[in-house]
């Protein structure tokens, strides 16, 4: 099977595509089947269950008010920032949402129960949404699971595969192995191998566009992240930095020198993590924990290479079409939730493929650019997810910064070789996911290891 890239990369809210995309999605499509089934107008009661990571750093990641707004039928794809913040400010004051947008009921985010030691068995972010009548007559219960990159499937669906793919003119890959060997038969590189991919679905105008948009929304976050000053949300007191980074590097290299390259790719990562943090308008890439590290390391691809320079549209296009034939085999062999297997498989398949991405604009080979994203999550193996006081802030910021600038390191080095290499990709997402599985729970997503239980925070940073 072979993830489409649009699912890979879409339009949501921070700060996380698991607790926060996922459970909104999971709560909009449950008024849906509500209407579906006509139990709509019956309902007088929503239960809420949260499992596992999500109960446990749910209140860090916005996973409550995420559920009360999927309730009224918001979607994280569409729903503006300042219409978010005005419905949460209502539902608070009130103590009542509107359901589906129809109608009031009584909820609130203390109605929400939150199950922490509870683990449901296909995946630690589990949720039970049950809705009742007035004479409490159970009309519908569902199990939704958020398995990372806001996608979602129910308890039945969980038994069987879900994603988009493109088999029908035998196209589709699983593996790198795979991925190589259409690439050599087609005589084609792996962004042109993921553009036939997608071409199964859309016509090549309706590819350009939707890829462009996604760029589009990726560098309008960044406007947003270096405009903005002050504290990020949440106990932590996090200071904003890419608004005076911003200023100070304009100063300094109005010209964008190269070796100034380096800090505006740190720039970027910051910026856009930062305005995750804060819930605005991200594009997961593939979640939203790991959203800064495609859109600094393109900005690196389209500033600083001679195809970007050339032409940054094609170079934002075949970019994202690479990263996201190597996101597809993380997500279809592994997984990109850091509560399933740490922050190795967020911001680590996201390294890997800003890696092949970059790989790909400087003339690599196949080979080359699945050397590339193996490089990047090899040296990104048994990386823990471990929020302090469960926010997408500490250490998720910088990360993304330093895991940007290791995809560009990557993918240069696996352009000094010809792309023969002895870890293949394939092996090296087969490690993560096994690491994944003997991982400590403690330091996936849980809030309750590592640096989350190690830093004090009561304290405002210098």
């Amino acid at each position: 099977m072979t993830i489409s890239v649009f699912e890979l990369f879409s339009v949501g809210i921070g700060p996380s595509s698991s607790h926060t995309v996922g459970p909104m999605r999971a709560a909009a499509r449950f008024v849906s089947d509500l209407r579906t089934l006509g139990a709509f107008d019956e309902v007088a009661d929503v239960r809420v269950d949260l499992y596992g990571s999500l109960a446990a750093t749910g209140a860090g990641h916005g996973t409550m008010t995420a559920v009360l707004l999927g309730l009224e039928g918001h979607l994280p794809d569409e729903i503006e920032t300042d219409v978010m913040e005005q419905r949460i400010e209502a539902m608070r004051a009130t103590g009542r949402i509107s359901f589906g947008g129809a109608r009031d009921i009584a909820l609130t985010e203390d109605d929400i129960v939150l199950r922490p030691l509870t683990i449901l068995p296909f995946h630690p972010n589990g949720m039970m949404l049950t809705a009742v009548s007035a004479d409490g007559t159970e009309l519908h219960r569902e199990t939704y699971f958020s398995i990372g990159g806001g996608f979602v499937v129910t308890e039945a669906e969980s038994q069987a595969a879900t994603s988009t793919t493109a088999a029908t003119h035998g196209l589709a890959f699983s593996s790198a192995k795979e991925m190589l060997e259409l690439c050599h038969r087609l005589g084609c590189s792996i962004s042109e191998l993921m553009r036939r991919v997608e071409s199964e679905a859309h016509s090549p105008a309706e590819i350009d566009d939707r890829l462009l948009h996604i760029r589009n929304v990726m560098a309008d976050c960044e406007k947003r992240g270096i405009a903005r000053d002050g504290y990020l949300p949440g106990s932590l007191r996090v200071r904003r930095r890419a608004k005076d980074w911003y200023d100070r590097l304009n100063e300094e290299d109005p010209d964008r020198r190269p070796e100034f390259a380096e800090d505006w790719v740190n720039l970027v990562a910051l910026a856009v993590n930062e305005e995750n943090a804060s819930g605005g308008r991200i594009v997961t890439a593939p979640t939203n924990g790991a959203a800064g590290i495609v859109p600094a390391v393109l900005h690196y691809a389209v500033h600083y290479t001679t195809a970007g320079r050339r032409d940054p549209d094609d170079t934002a296009i075949r970019f994202l079409l690479a990263a996201g034939a190597i996101g597809s085999l993380y997500k279809e062999r592994a997984s990109i939730s850091g509560a399933e297997v740490g922050c190795q498989g967020e911001v680590g398949s996201a390294a890997s493929m800003a890696a092949a991405g970059l790989a790909e604009i400087l003339g690599g080979t196949p080979e080359q650019v699945e050397n590339a994203a193996e490089i990047a999550m090899e040296h990104s193996l048994g990386l823990t997810c471990d929020p302090i006081e469960g926010l997408v802030q500490i250490p998720c910021i910088e990360r993304n910064a330093i895991s940007a600038g290791k995809a560009i390191n990557a993918a240069r080095m696996a352009l000094r070789g010809d792309g023969a290499h002895h870890v293949t990709l394939d092996q090296v997402i087969e490690t993560m996911r096994t690491t994944g599985a003997d991982m400590s729970s403690k330091y996936k997503e849980t809030s309750t290891g590592g640096l989350a239980v190690n830093v004090p925070v009561n304290y405002v940073e210098c």
